[in-house]
């Protein structure tokens, strides 16, 4: 094979048919470079190394225990040779066949270009809830942005929100330079490995690219129970990172669980007058006071710098 331009890092576990969906939609790019696969599985007990290899993937494969979202990233890349990185999760399906060459497009246009990530649309069985709610989040939107820095000072004049916004960057579905990774690779952290790596190469003087052209089906329907767990972890990272507490007082919370409750009964009316897939009841209640609980409890201990919190998830 040709030197790889491009090297595909998949972190899987226990994938199950997703894999299959995003290996062969891989398979379907047409591009003019040469590109490999690189993946890093974490203890997967139902074949995903199996078809990983049937698909002239690399594996490496690690003891469960040892993920961790920047490091983990960080083993599979060094074993890559493209001087691009893509990196994208087991279940984001590519949505085209010109997925992976537009991606990459910006940052072979433009050697200031850090990195670049695609917009993520949710899979055709989520339900109204979830695409409520993804559809609050940057990758979604069809308009593309460059974001840069002139000087840390910037960033620091900034209010938490705005710095979030400025630095958002989603390794859902990214590319990254290799230079770039060998001089600022991923921190070692339970979660939000992407945006502490933007922050950090907007402030060393490069540029990031949202790609909406490039799409991925990416969605979940997740438990109440993990999305609190994992909702804590995040907002104690968007704490210490940027300063941003979403939900900061007992008070708010109580109006944040309140909100949240009359939107998700409106999900679930909404789904049921268009024959949409539903959250369910119990379900839509349990994530009204799941995610805000979660907010203002992660906000808290990231303000405080408890280091106790982490979330082990692929």
């Amino acid at each position: 094979m040709d030197d790889p331009l491009v090297s595909i890092v998949l972190v899987t576990r226990n994938a199950g048919s997703a894999l299959a969906q995003t290996l062969e939609a891989i398979g379907r790019q047409r591009v003019d470079f040469a590109y490999e696969i690189v993946a890093v599985d974490s203890g997967s007990t139902d074949g995903t190394p199996a078809l990983l290899e049937r698909a002239a993937c690399q594996v490496v494969r690690i003891e469960p225990e040892m993920f961790n979202h920047g490091v983990t990233r960080n083993l599979a890349i060094a074993r890559g040779r493209g001087p691009l990185v893509v990196l994208l999760v087991q279940d984001a399906v590519p949505a085209s066949d010109d997925w992976l060459a537009t991606l990459v497009a910006p940052l072979r246009a433009n050697e200031r270009v850090a990195g670049a990530f695609c917009r993520q649309q949710p899979h055709p069985d989520a339900t109204t809830l979830t695409r409520h709610y993804l559809d609050q989040w940057v990758a979604t939107s069809p308009a593309p942005r460059t974001a840069g820095l002139g000087s840390a000072r910037e960033l620091d004049g900034l209010d938490p929100a705005a710095r979030l916004q400025l630095c958002a960057f989603d390794n859902v579905c990214s590319c990254i330079r290799r230079s770039v990774w060998e001089r600022i690779p991923f921190p070692a952290t339970p979660i939000a490995e992407d945006l502490e790596w933007a922050r950090a190469v907007l402030l060393a003087g490069y540029q990031l690219q949202y790609v909406p052209d490039a799409v991925v089906l990416h969605s979940h329907e997740r438990s109440a129970r993990y999305e609190f767990s994992r909702t804590c972890v995040l907002h104690a990272r968007l704490a210490e990172l940027f300063g941003l507490r979403t939900i900061p007082t007992i008070g708010a919370l109580a109006r944040a669980v309140a909100g949240c409750l009359r939107l998700h009964l409106a999900c679930e009316r909404l789904a049921v007058r268009s024959g949409a897939p539903r959250a369910g009841l119990g379900r839509a209640v349990a994530l009204a006071v799941a995610w805000p609980l979660g907010q203002f409890l992660g906000g808290r201990a990231g303000t405080r710098r408890r280091r106790s919190l982490r979330f082990d998830r692929v």
